[in-house]
């Protein structure tokens, strides 16, 4: 929820994690505004330029198989879902929106692997927009302080 009481987040230290971003092309404005939060605030928390993976796809039904691929390699302690479906005047925006954040999901739990979901879902551009930063830095916060979480279960 947009501007949500979230808690305060503990074990931010990203110095030693690589982690892979799937981005979205679709409604580019607003995920690349995504992106540059997101890596700005990775690299607040320490996680080295060089050990961030960033790709991008076409849209949010194509995040899954990338988020599949570098979960497979086994070469990332977490990884980030970068998106942005705008409700339009079709069932299409439920298709997408769901498909999405259930493949997501599914590679999470088979692969054992933390996936900050930021794939933004809004009625509007403008919520998008009002939404863009702080979603992208909410996604690196979710996926160094799982990478760390995990690591010591």
């Amino acid at each position: 929820m947009f501007g949500a009481e979230k808690g305060k987040a503990i074990n931010l230290d990203g110095s030693k994690l690589s982690i892979g971003i799937v981005q979205a092309r679709f409604n580019e404005s607003i995920t690349n505004s995504l992106a540059d939060a997101c890596l700005q605030e990775l690299a607040a928390m320490g996680v080295q330029a060089d050990n961030i993976r960033h790709v991008l796809v076409p849209g949010a039904l194509e995040v899954p198989v990338a988020l599949q691929a570098m979960a497979e390699s086994e070469d990332f302690d977490a990884l980030i879902a970068l998106g942005c479906i705008i409700r339009g005047e079709t069932y299409h925006f439920e298709l997408v929106a769901n498909e999405s954040g259930a493949g997501v999901t599914r590679i999470a739990l088979d692969f054992q692997i933390p996936i900050a979901n930021a794939i933004i879902t809004t009625e509007n551009e403008a919520q998008a927009i009002a939404r863009q930063t702080e979603k992208g830095r909410d996604a690196a916060i979710v996926a160094v302080e799982m990478a760390n979480l995990l690591e010591t279960l």
